[in-house]
């Protein structure tokens, strides 16, 4: 007679967490300001007011846009403040910087809004393997956030984990 089989692991009782599910769905746009340069190399104020009051900003509306510059080009301060002025009234978020820069900054904010609260007392497991490679700095930041809380944290999945951390008992 054989014995029933248990998943020990779904009665572990341990939390598994998937870093894919914090990473940000929302679609980018990159503004690059290249188009806007005289020669596609200089910046001439005028010249760079105009062609911004005749852009398409339409195409931004809703949308996470990164401004960039992928001309080697000497940009002074104002023009990211200027561009910045035509697309924060249609656009969902504006953001300095390249659009992988842009995903590590909202990665990094989703991470900050979990309520640690629910993980109070918990044995947690980070998800290592998915479908979408997550960095490192993400499993950092997630382990900094759940130190205060967790009783251990592994990495890995559920059936084959690496201890990280273990809460010392208090005497």
């Amino acid at each position: 007679m054989s014995e029933p089989f248990v998943n020990k692991v779904a009665n572990s009782g341990l939390i598994t967490i998937n870093l894919e599910t914090y990473l940000p769905k929302d679609d980018i746009a990159v503004f690059d300001l290249k188009p806007f340069l005289f020669m596609e190399m200089i910046l001439k104020e005028k010249e760079f007011r105009a062609a911004l009051k005749e852009a398409d900003w339409e195409k931004y509306k809703g949308k996470n846009v990164a401004i960039v510059c992928s001309a080697d080009a000497v940009i002074p301060v104002w023009a990211y403040m200027l561009v910045t002025t035509y697309l924060q009234p249609v656009a969902q978020d504006v953001y300095l910087g390249a659009e992988k820069e842009f995903y590590k900054k909202r990665l990094l904010q989703n991470i900050d809004a979990i309520d640690i609260a629910d993980f109070d007392g918990q044995r947690i497991v980070i998800k290592g393997c998915g479908e979408t490679p997550i960095e490192e700095y993400a499993y950092m930041e997630i382990t900094k956030k759940l130190l205060p809380v967790a009783k251990s944290i592994m990495y890995g999945e559920p059936c084959s984990t690496v201890p990280v951390y273990k809460q010392k008992i208090q005497r």
